[in-house]
């Protein structure tokens, strides 16, 4: 992908801002627990916890994200801005449902960021499922194939009105063999679960045989519509300066339900759909 940042010219600031991440929640869970809300009080837990042996350590997963950032050479997927769009978020919505399409050198820090929750990757590439569960064995990941190719991507969005299976209000997932821009056959909890928020940097989408993104948008929009709790739907696509991102995200996930861009990141919050609407915008 263009414009990445090399994660090993920075080691020490990426490893700074996750430490003030993790450490800022830990801190107000423990405010939390304490009933504490006076910056007196603040300071005097952080003094009182330094003298007493009782207190819980940093969780063992936060300690491996940090010694793992540290360390690594790995380019990451996403720019540092990018990156706080989302975290800014997972900060107000963890503990969370959050469903993750690709994974990659950010993969570890999203699950760190929604302790208590639930965070799946969706992944078609088994040689990155085996790479990234050696390094972080903790992930849940789920490898997934998809029937689409990045080069059908014009023809799949010209087409889908003439199929009734893909139009609201009728369109679904699970089983939906006939829209081809549904993924029908994903695992069971993803269908299960509903989805506070949803990042798409993945599949591959650079060349012609390649998935593309087009069914992971698409399907990121039914999810969002689907939603039966209170609350929108967060919804995250990377790389939206490439054709096929940006020409799937206003279709489906709507210009007028986008509420912040950063580079080539876009995020959505999109509302649960009437049960009569007859359109995804």
């Amino acid at each position: 992908m263009r414009n990445r940042i090399v994660i090993s010219e920075k080691p020490l600031f990426i490893t700074i801002l996750i430490v003030v991440i993790i450490t800022g929640g830990l801190t107000i869970t423990s405010l939390h627990r304490t009933g504490g809300t006076n910056p007196t009080s603040i300071l005097y837990t952080f003094v009182n916890s330094q003298s007493q042996t009782t207190e819980p350590k940093l969780p063992t997963t936060h300690i491996s994200t940090i010694l793992h950032y540290a360390t690594t050479r790995t380019t990451a997927q996403q720019t540092l801005p990018e990156i706080k769009v989302a975290v800014d978020v997972l900060q107000t919505l963890a503990p969370c449902n959050l469903l993750i399409f690709g994974i990659g050198h950010e993969s570890l820090m999203w699950a760190t960021l929604n302790p208590r929750g639930t965070t799946l990757f969706l992944e078609d590439d088994l040689n990155s499922v085996h790479k990234t569960l050696n390094d972080a064995p903790s992930l849940r990941v789920h490898h997934i194939s998809y029937d689409t190719r990045l080069s059908d991507a014009d023809y799949l969005l010209s087409s889908y009105k003439t199929s009734p299976k893909c139009l609201p209000p009728n369109v679904y997932l699970k089983g939906n063999t006939r829209c081809k821009l549904a993924l029908s056959s994903l695992p069971e909890e993803v269908y299960k679960r509903e989805w506070d928020a949803i990042i798409i940097d993945g599949p591959k989408g650079y060349y012609g045989e390649a998935p593309g993104r087009m069914a992971a948008i698409f399907s990121a929009a039914v999810m969002a519509r689907r939603r039966e709790r209170a609350g929108e739907t967060h919804v995250f696509v990377h790389d939206v300066d490439r054709k096929v991102e940006k020409e799937y995200a206003q279709e489906f996930l709507c210009n007028n339900y986008l509420v912040s861009s950063e580079n080539r990141l876009w995020h959505f919050k999109i509302p649960p759909a009437a049960k009569d609407s007859l359109t995804f915008c």
